[in-house]
C-alpha cells in the first residue's frame, strides 16, 4: 500500500483537532533488542515532561528508569554522570580518529589525508559525533548540558581556521566543564584558541584594540545584556585582551599570549583596579565576572528557560542564582534547584528541530550512524554549530514556529525507512506481544510518542482515514506513527 505525502498530510492534519490529550492506561510489552520489558505510559503527565527536559526524548527504558526509582533519584542518577556505563557509546565513537587529537594534528592530518584541505571532514566527524551521542549516550542530561553551553558559548565552526580548532574546543572546554563550575567553565572557553578566533580577539592588539570578545564575554558569556557594564568597561577590558591570541606555525593552534601586542598601562573594569601585569590583567577579570550576581542572574535565567519555560519563575530563578553564588558557581547544585524545584512549573515549549528529530529517534528506537541527519536538520534550520552569530541556537518557541513542512517530510521518510542507513524498529516496539486489536495498538502507540492518549473520536477517525486508503493493520500502525511524530502534539515538550 503507498500512501501519498498529499494523503499524509491530510491524516497529520487530522490530530489538530485533538488539543485534549487524556492520561491513558499503562500498556506493557516485552520488547526486542535487549530493552527490557517495561510499561512505557505508567508515568504521570509531569515526569513525561520532565523525562523530556532531561533527555532527547524519553525512551523506554528511561522511562523505566524514572518510574522505578522516582524523578529525584533519576536526576541525582545523571548529574553523577560520570558513574554512567557510557562504553558502548565511546566504541562506536572511537574510529572517530580526529575527536582525540590536539588542533595542529587535526590540521595535519586534513591535508596528509587528502588531495589539499579538506575541511569538511573534521567538521563532518565532529557534526556526526555530536548527534550520536545524544542519540545514544545513557549521559542524557550530561548530554543535553553540553548541548547548553554549545549554545552559550556559540562558535560557528565553518569561519576559517575554526574548522580544526572547535574540535578541540568541545572537548576541553564544553565537554570538560559541562556538569563542572562555571568559572572553570569560563576560564576555558576564554583561553580557547576557537573562541578567540571566532571573535577575533588574535586582532586585538596594542594601539588598535578589537572590542569584539570582550563585549561578548560580558554580554554573552557572564553579565548579560543588563548587567551593569559601560561602553567604557568593553573598551577597558579589550585593553586588558590585547595580545591573547592563537599560535600560527610550531603548535599551531594553541593558545598564547603575545607580550609584544599587548596594551601597557592599568586599567579599570567594573571598578576594578588593574595594575599592569600582562596575561593576569584579563584573568582578574575574568575571575570577577564568573562569580558576579549578575552573571548569575544571567546563567540562572537562561538555564531555567531551557528546562522550564520560555518565561521561568522568578523565584526559581532567584533561589537558583543565591545557590550559584554559595556554591561559587557549581552547576550541578544549580541544577538541583532549577530540576527539582523548578520542573514542577514546567509549560509547554515547542522543539527546537534537534529535539524533535532526536524524540522521534530515541522513542523509535532507531539504528542510525547519523549521517542521513544532516539534510533535514540544514532544512529545519539547526545544524551542528552552524548558528553564524555569537548568541547561540535561540531557545524560546517561537524562533521555531515556522513551516512545519520539513519536519513532516522527516516524519514521513523515517517511517518510511527512506534516511539512509536509518532503521527504525516501530515493529519490534510493537509486535511481540500485541493485543489483537487495533484501536488498543493505537493507544498504545500514542502514549509511545505522545505520553497520553487521543480522544477517542480523534483516533477512530485516524484509523478509518488510514484504513480507507487501503492499508493493512501494519501499514496503520506505521502510518499513525509518522502522522504523530508530525502532529502539533509532538512538536512540543
Amino acid at each position: 500500500m503507498t500512501l501519498s505525502r498529499r494523503d499524509f498530510l491530510k491524516l497529520a492534519t487530522l490530530l489538530s483537532a485533538s488539543a485534549a490529550l487524556n492520561a491513558c492506561a499503562p500498556a506493557v510489552r516485552r520488547l526486542t533488542n535487549e530493552l527490557p520489558a517495561v510499561s512505557w505510559s505508567a508515568l504521570s503527565a509531569a515526569d513525561f515532561t520532565a523525562l523530556n527536559r532531561i533527555t532527547f526524548g524519553a525512551r523506554v527504558d528511561e522511562r523505566a528508569r524514572l518510574a522505578e526509582i522516582g524523578l529525584a533519584n533519576y536526576i541525582e542518577e545523571q548529574l553523577d554522570f560520570e558513574t554512567i556505563n557510557d562504553l558502548a557509546l565511546d566504541l562506536q565513537l572511537s574510529t572517530f580518529n580526529t575527536l582525540t587529537m590536539a588542533a595542529n594534528e587535526i590540521e595535519a592530518v586534513t591535508n596528509q589525508l587528502f588531495d589539499g584541505y579538506d575541511r569538511e571532514h573534521p567538521i563532518n566527524e565532529l557534526r556526526q559525533a555530536t548527534f550520536l551521542r545524544q542519540l545514544y549516550s545513557k549521559r542524557q542530561l550530561y548530554e543535553v548540558m553540553v548541548d547548553f553551553w554549545s549554545d552559550h558559548f556559540n562558535i560557528f565552526i565553518e569561519k576559517e581556521p575554526i574548522f580544526y580548532l572547535k574540535t578541540v574546543d568541545d572537548r576541553d572546554v564544553i565537554r570538560k566543564h559541562a556538569l563542572g563550575n562555571f568559572r572553570d567553565l569560563v576560564w576555558a572557553s576564554a583561553h580557547s584558541p576557537a573562541m578567540l578566533t571566532y571573535l577575533d580577539n588574535q586582532a586585538n592588539v596594542k594601539g588598535t584594540p578589537n572590542e569584539n570578545y570582550a563585549r561578548e564575554l560580558m554580554e554573552l558569556h557572564t553579565l548579560g545584556v543588563d548587567g551593569g557594564y559601560s561602553q567604557d568597561d568593553v573598551m577597558q577590558l579589550a585593553r586588558c585582551l590585547t595580545g591573547w591570541s592563537v599560535k600560527e606555525h610550531f603548535w599551531l593552534g594553541d593558545f598564547v599570549f603575545k607580550e609584544d601586542q599587548h596594551e601597557p598601562g592599568e586599567k579599570n573594569v567594573l571598578g576594578l583596579a588593574i595594575q599592569e601585569s600582562g596575561q593576569r590583567e584579563a584573568e582578574q577579570v575574568i575571575e570577577h565576572l564568573a562569580l558576579h550576581p549578575s552573571t548569575a542572574k544571567f546563567i540562572c535565567t537562561k538555564l531555567a528557560r531551557r528546562f522550564i519555560a520560555d518565561e521561568p519563575p522568578q523565584e526559581i530563578i532567584e533561589k537558583a542564582a543565591q545557590t550559584f553564588l554559595a556554591t561559587k558557581g557549581d552547576i550541578k547544585s544549580v541544577l538541583r534547584v532549577i530540576l527539582l524545584d523548578g520542573l514542577a512549573f514546567a509549560q509547554p515549549k515547542y522543539k527546537r528541530p534537534l529535539n524533535f528529530v532526536l524524540s522521534a529517534l530515541r522513542m523509535l528506537n532507531v539504528e542510525t550512524d547519523g549521517v542521513a541527519m544532516h539534510n533535514p536538520l540544514m532544512q529545519m534550520g539547526q545544524m551542528y554549530f552552524n548558528w553564524t552569530t555569537p548568541d547561540g541556537y535561540p531557545d524560546r518557541s517561537d524562533a521555531w514556529q515556522g513551516s512545519l513542512m520539513p519536519r513532516w517530510q522527516f516524519a514521513f521518510e523515517l517511517i518510511r525507512n527512506e534516511l539512509p542507513k536509518t532503521k527504525h524498529n516501530l515493529n519490534a516496539l510493537l509486535d511481540v506481544s500485541s493485543t489483537g486489536s487495533l484501536h488498543t495498538d493505537v493507544d498504545s502507540l500514542t502514549s509511545l510518542l505522545l505520553g497520553t492518549s487521543l480522544d477517542r473520536l480523534t483516533r477512530d477517525g485516524m484509523i478509518d482515514t488510514v484504513h480507507s486508503a487501503g492499508a493493512t493493520e501494519e501499514e496503520t500502525l506505521q502510518i499513525i506513527a509518522a502522522s504523530l511524530i508530525a502532529s502539533p502534539a509532538f512538536q512540543w515538550r
